[in-house]
This record gives C-alpha cells, structure tokens and sequence, in this order.
C-alpha cells in the first residue's frame, strides 16, 4: 500500500531564517561588556561614557519596535530586516574608525539601536503570530531564544579577540556576521503564508482572515472600534493610513488600560534586571573582583545556554498555564538572584556562582512568551503592536539601568547598589503582572474597571 509522504510546512523554514536573523542580529547584544574594558584601555572613556552610548543603543532599540511592527505590515518583513541588518553591520564595522566618544554614540547608540530595534522581538512576535496557529507559544520561545544563542555564540569569542587582539577585530567579526544573514532573508522569508499558497501551521479556513490588511471588514470593524470610543467621549485616528500612525494609535489605544501599563512596567523592569545591568555590567563587576574578562564573559555565554532551554520551556508553559503566574515566579527568582550576586562575586568561579549562573540563565528572557501571550489575548489583532510598545518600555527599563549602573561604579566603585536595587524592582514587576486583567478589550467581556480613567 503506498504511503503518504508528509511535507514540511513552510512556517517552519521560515520560523529557522528568522531564528537564524536574530542571532545575526544579536552579536552585537553580547558586545558592549566585553568590549568596554578594552576601550577604557584604549581611550580612557569613563564607565558613565560608555554606558550613556549603550543606554541610547538600548533606547532606540526599544523604541523603534513598534514602528517596526507596522513598518512590516506596511513595506514587508524582508525589506525592513535586510535594511536593520545592513544597519547593524554598518554600526559594528564603522566603529573601528571612531577616535572620540561622540562617535561611539553614532555608531553603537544610534545605527546599532535603529538596526536592532527594527527587527527585536516584535519581529519573532510577528512571525509566530502571521506563520502560526498551533504552537505559537512555542515557536516565540524559540526565536526569542534567537538572541540568547547569538550571546552564546558570539560572547565568547568577541571577548577572547578583544582581550588578544584587540577590540576593533572583535567589532568587524560582529558586523560581518550580520552582513552574511541579509542573503538568506531576502529569499527565504515571506509576510504571509498565502504568499506561498498554505494556511498558517495548525489553521483552517475558519481562522484566516482576508489577506488584505485594510479591507471591508476591517473597515466594519474599525468603525465599530470608533463608534464605540465616541461614547467615551474618545476621537481615534483612522486606522490604514501609515506606518506611524498606525504604531501611534495602537498606543493610545492600548494607554487607556490598566493591564497595559501594568505589562509595560514589569517588562521595563525586566529589561532593567537583564539588558540593562547583567548583560552590560556583569563583566566590569566581575573584572572588579579580580575576575578575568573572558571567564566573566564564558559565564554569560552559559546564562546563554540555559535561556534557551528556558525561553523555550516558557513557551510551552504559556501554551498551557496562566501567563500571569509564570510571569511572577520568574521575576520572584531573578530578584533573589540579584539580592545574593554582591556575595557570589569573587576573583575565581564558585559553585554557587554556576548555580546563579543557571537559574539567571533559565529566567534570562523567559518572561517574554509569556507576555507576548498576555498582549495578544488581551488587544486582539492590535496584540503585535501593543507588545512592540510594551517591548519599548522593556529597553527604556534596560537604558536607564545601564547608565545608572555606570554611575553608581563611578559614584561608589563599585555595583553593589545597583544589584540591590535590581533585586527590589522585581518585586514590583511580581505584583504588576499578577494584577494584569485577562479579559479582552474591546468586547462585550470587557468591564469598566479595566480601562483607566
């Protein structure tokens, strides 16, 4: 009897170029902590210097998500990716050109913040949510777990080229990688599954809406939104009419409720706790210690390791558990975390310094599938969008950390305080996400208590 033979659904082929785009994306993520040392020895760049162009590279990266988002929609998911990618390359391989600081702010903060901010998790979040209906939570884990692998990939040898040979080699090695993924997204990735004839992974019929984005329905449907806003005294800009607007309505509308200023704030806090002060001053705390530069950076390659095994469990687990108290055991952990690390610390690694290591590791970006989850169940349709404003909030959480991370070394020589304050930031982000409502906005479950007044 002849046997069927299945084929590969082309949401996974597309699922491992955008995996393999962020990872690109993320050598430069893994940088700034092992680079800045050797620039302090190059340059004499204080700590505060360096840590205010990271903190604009971090900034425009979280800021610059949610235009992605519809700049997506708008021009396409390969365009917008191929330019942040060549942006990146262009950022990392300038740089070996720079002579003062200000520099430094063009070429880390602003081309590499627009580059990577372009693609950041509104990109896997886009993906997942168009190529997707089974497995969402999953695949979001695994693309998020896109730049934990490019940190793990990319960490270990940029810090061993910048302690041996020198910073500028560790910075072209960065911007070359991101060069050599613009071919694979030019051919391989699509904006839809109807660009390749099939449904979504894991759809029927019943669950597609028409392709075109702004279409009669959409429009029935968006003056349905406005009628109902006119009753609260509300005036919303026509949606369709560009990029910006559309990633500025998606804004206000979303402003008006509590569990988005609830999401947004836990996840700047998160980003506080992770991007903001492990990922870019763990190395100089652990060289304070007396720590070599390139062990600090092989622990952080190994927080690498187990956020992917994390990221991808916390996938699974949004696909089956309630977002809201994953979200509170992982921001629990990672504050004892925090509170107990100016005791880990010392000039050599310690098993309890692995154990911090792999648990920090297991939470690294495990909030995100999680959250993601929330923003989609809770805004619909506008979920992409609202998570991009909710992912800006995640690197303003990251910038203010890492500037004033660097200011408290340079204030009191060390980061004592700074870990301590980490550690109390996430018993807020605990009490805000359990707070968030689950019900969806903008139908008839929607209650008044959940919009703020």
């Amino acid at each position: 009897m002849p046997t069927t033979r299945r084929r590969l659904h082309p949401a996974w082929p597309v699922a491992a170029v955008a995996f393999i785009a962020l990872l690109a994306a993320a050598g430069f993520r893994a940088a700034p902590g092992a680079l800045m040392v050797p620039l302090h020895a190059d340059f004499g760049w204080s700590m505060s210097t360096m840590s205010l162009a990271v903190s604009v590279n971090l900034l425009l990266y979280g800021l610059t998500a949610p235009f992605a988002a519809a700049l997506m929609d708008r021009f396409g998911i390969r365009q917008v990716v191929a330019a942040a990618l060549a942006l990146v390359a262009l950022g990392a391989g300038g740089s070996v050109v720079m002579t003062a600081s200000w520099q430094l702010l063009i070429f880390w903060g602003v081309l590499i913040g627009l580059g990577t901010g372009s693609m950041a998790l509104v990109f896997a979040a886009t993906i997942a949510d168009r190529w997707f209906v089974a497995r969402r939570g999953l695949v979001m884990g695994i693309l998020t777990a896109g730049s934990a692998t490019g940190q793990l990939i990319f960490l270990p040898p940029v810090a061993t080229i910048a302690e041996s040979t020198g910073w500028r080699p560790a910075s072209l090695l960065i911007g070359i990688v991101a060069l050599a993924a613009v071919p694979l997204v030019w051919f391989f990735l699509r904006d839809h599954p109807s660009d390749r004839g099939v449904l979504p992974y894991g759809a029927t019929e019943a669950d597609v809406a028409p392709a075109t984005e702004w279409d009669a329905t959409t429009a029935e449907r968006d003056s349905a939104v406005i009628a109902a806003d006119a009753q609260q005294g509300e005036t919303p800009a026509p949606r369709g009419e560009g990029a910006a607007r559309r990633a500025f309505t998606g804004l206000l509308s979303a402003a008006r409720h509590r569990s988005f200023w609830a999401l947004a704030i836990a996840f700047a806090i998160c980003g506080a706790t992770t991007n903001g002060l492990i990922g870019i001053h763990f190395i100089p705390s652990a060289h304070d210690h007396g720590m070599p530069a390139a062990t600090a950076a092989d622990l952080l390659a190994v927080v690498g390791i187990f956020d992917i095994v994390g990221t991808i469990f916390s996938g699974w687990l949004t696909d089956r558990f309630d977002p809201r108290i994953l979200l509170v055991a992982y921001y629990t952990f990672r504050g004892l975390g925090l509170l107990l690390l100016p005791w880990l610390l010392s000039d050599s690694v310690h098993p309890t310094m692995v154990l911090f290591i792999v648990i920090y590791g297991l939470d690294w970006v495990a909030t995100v599938p999680p959250t993601a989850a929330l923003c989609r169940e809770i805004f619909g349709e506008n979920g992409t969008i609202v998570f991009g404003w909710v992912f800006a909030a995640h690197q303003i959480g990251a910038a203010a950390a890492a500037f004033g991370a660097g200011v408290v070394r340079d204030a009191f020589g060390e980061y004592t305080y700074a870990w301590c304050g980490g550690a109390a930031m996430c018993v807020i982000a605990a009490v805000l996400s359990f707070a968030v409502r689950r019900r969806r906005i903008g139908t008839a479950t929607a209650t008044p208590a959940e919009v703020a007044p």
